[in-house]
C-alpha cells in the first residue's frame, strides 16, 4: 500500500510548495490552480484589500478542508506501519503544517487585529489555546515509531505561524491598491520579512534578519513609512512554552525619527543620546533611541538622504559593529534592534555629488524596497483610483464614504482627467479628497502637472509604450538636449536619417517650451 495515491501526491506536492510561497506573488495563484484542478476559483491576479468586501478566499478554504481530510487519512496509514520514504514523510510534514496553520488561523486572528486597534504591537498574556495546539501538533507530527525529517519544535513553529499571520495582516492592511505595481510592492515587503526561501528562514534566518538594514526608496507621498511599519511590526517573536506567552520585548517596538525635521545636533542627540554638559542645553544624561531600542524593536529613520556627513560616519559604525557612544562619552553601547531607513532622494546622484558616503550606502542597501508612484499605479489600472479614494474617504467620513468617493471621483474626471500626474502621490490624493469634501474643489499647485520627461518615465515603468513609441519619444528627448541629428545618432547608435524620421515635432515643441524641462 502506497502512502499517497498519484492524485494525492500531486495535491500535496503543490500544497507543499504553496505553503512556502510568497502569498502576494503570481506563483500563489498558479499553485492554488495546480492543487485544486477543476475546483479552482479563478481570482483576481492581484490579492488586495477592497473596501466593502470581505477577505473572501474560497480557494484557501477548499485547500484547508481537503488538506485536513487527507492529513487524517495519511496519519492512519503511517501509524499502521505503511512504508514511507523520506520525501513522502517530508510531504506529510508540510501537509500537517498547513493544516495546523489554518486550524489556528482564526485564533491568531483574534490576537492580531484587536491588539492593533488598541495600539499594541505584540500579543500579551497567556495564549489560551497553547495546550490544544500542542496536543494537535503531537497528534499529527509525533507519530509512534516514526521520526519525521527536519523536526521543528512546536513553540518555534507557533512563533513562525504567528509571524506569518502578523506579516500578512500588516501588508494586506497597510499597503492597499489593486494595480500590479502595488502587488509587486506587497510581494517585495513579504520577501524583506521572510526572504525568498521560507524554509531557510524557519531554520535559521529568523534569528538574523534583525541585523539586516532595509532601505526604502521612492517618491515623496508613496507610503514609505507604511512599508517600514509593515516590515518592522512583523518581526519574529519567540514563544515560551513554559510560561505559554510570547516574548514581551516587542511592546512599543517601532520608533520613527524624521531626519529632515531636526537639526544635526538634535538628530545626534536623539539617536545616540548624550552626557550631561556635552553641549549647551544638555542638562542631564539622556539615552538615545538606538539605546532604548529593544532586541525585537525597530528604528525607522526617515529622509536618510538628509543626514549630515559627520553623522553618517557615526551611524556607519552602528551598521558595521552595532556599537555607538553617547555624545560626550567614550563608553561603547550596543544597538540590538533592526534599522529601516527611507529616502525620496536619488542616492546615486547624492554620492556622485559627494553629499552621501559610498561606504555608508553600501551598508544600507543589502535589502531594498522601492515604492511606486500613484501615477504608476493608475497607469496600470486606472479603476484602482476609486478604491484608493474610498479608503481615504472612510477615514474622513465613514458613514457616507461611498457618496463622498463618488463625488471626488466625478470631480477628478471632470477637472483633472485620467492623465493628471499626481506629483504628490497618495498624500496629494488625500488632500484632494479633503478639499472636494469641504469646498467641492481642488486647486493643484503648478508643479502638480507632469512634464514630458515624467510622462515618458511613467509610461515606460508601466509598460504601456510600444517599441515604436518608445523610440520616437526617446529620440526626441535626446535631440532636444543635443540639438544635432549627428550627435543624437552617435549617442543612440542609430543612423542620422533614422533619428530625423523619428522626431516627434509636437513633443519637441513641448520640450523646448519654457516649462518643458530640458535644461
Amino acid at each position: 500500500m502506497a502512502v499517497f495515491s498519484e492524485g494525492e501526491h500531486r495535491f500535496v506536492d503543490a500544497l507543499s510548495r504553496l505553503a512556502y510561497a510568497n502569498p502576494f506573488s503570481p506563483e500563489r495563484i498558479n499553485l492554488e490552480r495546480e492543487a485544486l484542478g477543476g475546483d479552482f476559483n479563478d481570482p483576481s491576479p492581484v490579492w488586495s484589500q477592497q473596501v466593502g468586501l470581505a477577505d473572501d478566499r474560497p480557494n484557501v478554504r477548499k485547500l484547508a478542508s481537503r488538506a485536513e481530510q487527507l492529513a487524517k487519512k495519511i496519519r492512519k496509514k503511517l501509524c499502521g506501519k505503511v512504508p514511507a520514504t523520506d520525501s513522502e514523510l517530508a510531504l506529510y510534514q508540510d501537509l500537517c503544517y498547513y493544516v495546523l496553520y489554518y486550524c489556528y488561523w482564526p485564533k491568531m486572528n483574534t490576537m492580531v487585529e484587536p491588539a492593533l486597534r488598541d495600539g499594541a504591537t505584540s500579543p500579551s498574556g497567556k495564549v489560551a489555546w497553547w495546550k490544544p495546539y500542542r496536543a494537535d501538533f503531537a497528534h499529527y507530527l509525533e507519530l509512534p515509531a516514526r521520526e519525521l525529517p527536519s523536526r521543528v519544535e512546536p513553540d518555534h513553529l507557533l512563533a513562525c505561524f504567528f509571524q506569518i499571520r502578523q506579516a500578512f495582516h500588516h501588508i494586506f492592511t497597510f499597503l492597499v491598491g489593486g494595480s500590479m505595481p502595488a502587488a509587486r510592492l506587497r510581494a517585495a515587503v513579504w520577501q524583506s520579512i521572510f526572504t525568498h526561501d521560507m524554509r531557510r528562514y524557519r531554520r535559521t534566518l529568523y534569528q538574523r534578519m534583525g541585523t539586516i538594514t532595509t532601505l526604502v526608496t521612492g517618491p515623496s507621498g508613496t507610503g514609505k513609512e507604511l512599508v517600514a511599519r509593515a516590515v518592522g511590526m512583523s518581526r519574529y517573536i519567540p514563544f515560551d512554552a513554559k510560561t505559554e506567552t510570547f516574548s514581551d520585548g516587542f511592546c512599543g517596538a517601532f520608533h520613527t525619527l524624521n531626519l529632515s525635521a531636526l537639526s544635526p545636533t538634535l538628530i545626534e542627540s536623539d539617536l545616540f543620546g548624550h552626557r550631561r554638559g556635552a553641549y549647551t542645553g544638555a542638562l542631564e544624561d539622556r539615552a538615545g533611541w538606538l539605546e532604548k531600542c529593544q532586541p525585537l524593536g525597530t528604528m525607522f529613520l526617515d529622509e536618510i538622504g538628509e543626514l549630515d556627513a559627520a553623522i553618517q560616519v557615526k551611524l556607519l559604525r552602528v551598521l558595521q559593529n552595532r556599537t555607538f557612544q553617547r555624545i560626550g562619552e567614550s563608553e561603547d553601547r550596543h544597538f540590538h534592534g533592526k534599522l529601516i531607513v527611507a529616502t525620496n532622494r536619488d542616492l546615486a546622484t547624492e554620492m556622485h555629488a559627494g553629499r552621501f558616503r559610498e561606504d555608508f550606502y553600501y551598508r544600507l542597501c543589502s535589502d531594498m524596497i522601492t515604492t511606486p508612484s500613484l501615477r504608476e499605479q493608475l497607469a496600470d489600472e486606472y479603476g484602482n483610483l476609486r478604491n484608493l479614494i474610498l479608503f481615504i474617504a472612510r477615514r474622513e467620513i465613514d458613514d457616507e464614504a461611498e457618496a463622498l468617493a463618488d463625488e471626488v471621483l466625478h470631480w477628478i474626471d471632470e477637472n483633472l482627467g485620467c492623465d493628471y500626474a499626481w506629483k504628490g502621490n497618495i498624500r496629494e490624493l488625500e488632500q484632494c479628497v479633503r478639499n472636494v469634501m469641504i469646498r467641492r474643489d481642488y486647486r493643484p499647485t503648478a508643479s502638480g502637472e507632469a512634464g514630458p520627461q515624467e510622462r515618458l518615465i511613467t509610461r515606460m515603468t508601466a509598460g504601456t509604450l510600444t517599441a515604436e513609441e518608445l523610440l520616437r519619444q526617446y529620440c526626441t528627448l535626446i535631440y532636444a538636449k543635443l540639438e544635432s541629428y549627428e550627435a543624437t545618432a552617435g549617442q543612440l547608435g542609430l543612423d542620422r536619417r533614422t533619428v530625423k524620421s523619428k522626431i516627434d515635432r509636437k513633443l519637441l515643441a513641448e520640450l523646448k517650451s519654457p516649462n518643458g524641462g530640458t535644461d
